[in-house]
């Protein structure tokens, strides 16, 4: 089940919530595991076991690595049993193929293997479970001795199966102290119905143009393929940051505040700034579990570098099992140092126009790698975007994309910036019937799109 989905907006979402505002306060969390469980195992029959075993596995570990403070020596044999587990479980259902194929590739032979559909949001809840044993090894947290708030946190629904990667520290209390009120209900609703419009009515139709442009299989126009790289750009931003305002909403509605997961990286002036912005939850993950514990920038030069290229190939893999991904993440991991050593002085420089053109531009080259899983329709395509062995400058599938989606590209533009949603609270101060009013449109025309459209893909599913 995907919140962009009618039957979970007029079916799952009004009845759980009507039964979570209903039933006394000592059995909310009781409701919000059943209803997890029950939402998850709605696409995820088999899988459902996983995630309760990965729940379960981290809560007792955490007691007794709390247990086992006073004994370094054992905490550190524990926290490689679990790291170990947990890459096991990973690398089984999300790498398995990828590795044999990858073997397969070296050596020169084929080795058959069994396809396993991939558990929905295994890697988010895996990195939300080792946060929590992290941070309770270097002591930032205690470990949660009842059972059933620990799997409030482990499996709730808003942020289950795409993120954002919540720690255990921000919605501690929360887990078990928090209160839901007409005001958090309204502006959950008020996230939800924003992330529902950006999803359904921009990322939905602009997968449209970008799919129209490359499934083909044709040779690429000059201008083709730059309107399909930036509708592409454009989607992926929409898809998972209504996603994230569609988790943080339902999480409100709830009774918990998590974190914004996105804070306008389109805007940024640099890949370094584009990093702190975009899917934020992730970043900082990788941060505080794999930068800092391997030295951070506070070690040698060479270090450093070293340090840089294992976190960014790490999150690239961490995307997919496949090498484009691999591929993407050393990209953005070669830019940073780049901006770092090189390029520091430079962007503060120039025109903050031009900073941003230039942050755009290696933004978009990025999703190439990353949405191009075949290295030789890679190539095609940023050669495309440099004139070279393309069926000219521009043709008649470019035009009419051009027309066709300009209209779009036009709402998308302002929408990925902070202006407009700006204007909308402003407005919404001043005159509370309107922002109600502009939100009942969004939800409509969303619904009404959802109901026309029987498949609307979401991107970060996969991950």
């Amino acid at each position: 089940m995907v919140f962009s989905n009618i039957f979970f907006i007029f079916g799952f979402l009004p009845v759980f919530l009507l039964a979570y505002y209903l039933v006394p306060y000592r059995l909310r969390n009781f409701l919000l595991v059943a209803g997890s469980l029950f939402f998850y195992a709605w696409g995820e029959p088999v899988y459902v076991i996983l995630m309760i075993f990965s729940a379960l596995f981290h809560y007792f570990m955490g007691l007794e690595m709390e247990e086992l403070s006073h004994c370094p020596q054992k905490i550190r044999g524990n926290l490689v049993f679990i790291v170990v587990i947990d890459l096991f479980i990973l690398g089984f259902f999300k790498y398995y193929g990828f590795f044999l194929d990858s073997i397969g590739g070296i050596l020169g032979i084929s080795i058959s293997h069994p396809e396993l559909s991939l558990p929905i949001g295994i890697s988010f809840y895996t990195f939300k479970n080792l946060s929590y044993i992290f941070d309770i090894c270097q002591k930032k947290i205690h470990a949660q001795k009842k059972l059933l708030p620990f799997m409030v946190y482990s499996t709730m629904f808003p942020h289950m199966t795409a993120g954002p990667i919540i720690r255990y520290a921000d919605i501690e209390e929360q887990l078990t102290r928090r209160s839901v009120n007409i005001i958090k209900l309204g502006v959950g609703a008020e996230y939800f119905i924003k992330g529902l419009a950006a999803k359904v009515l921009l990322a939905d139709n602009l997968a449209g143009i970008y799919a129209a442009l490359t499934s083909s299989g044709e040779t690429l126009s000059f201008l083709g393929s730059w309107i399909a790289i930036f509708a592409y750009t454009m989607q992926i931003y929409f898809d998972f940051s209504g996603y994230s305002n569609m988790a943080i909403g339902l999480g409100k509605m709830l009774g918990f505040d998590f974190k914004k997961n996105f804070d306008y990286p389109y805007t940024s002036t640099s890949v370094s700034e584009f990093w702190r912005r975009w899917h934020i939850s992730l970043g900082s993950w990788f941060r505080d579990y794999i930068y800092i514990p391997l030295g951070g920038n506070r070690v040698s030069p060479l270090k450093h570098v070293r340090n840089i290229f294992v976190v960014w190939a790490l999150t690239g893999l961490w995307h997919g099992a496949s090498w484009n991904f691999v591929l993407w993440g050393l990209y953005y991991g070669l830019l940073l140092l780049l901006e770092k050593f090189v390029l520091t002085d430079l962007l503060k420089k120039i025109p903050r126009p031009l900073a941003n053109l230039y942050t755009m531009l290696a933004v978009m080259i990025g999703w190439v790698f990353f949405s191009q899983t075949d290295f030789s329709s890679m190539g095609n395509f940023l050669m495309a975007l440099v004139g070279i062995g393309v069926s000219g400058f521009a043709d008649t599938q470019a035009l009419f994309a051009l027309r066709s989606s300009l209209i779009l590209f036009l709402i998308a533009i302002p929408a990925s910036r902070p202006g407009l949603y700006q204007r909308y609270k402003l407005s919404m101060r001043r005159s509370p019937w309107k922002a109600a009013a502009v939100n009942m449109i969004l939800l409509l025309l969303s619904v009404a799109f959802l109901v026309y459209n029987s498949y609307t893909p979401f991107l970060y599913l996969k991950f």
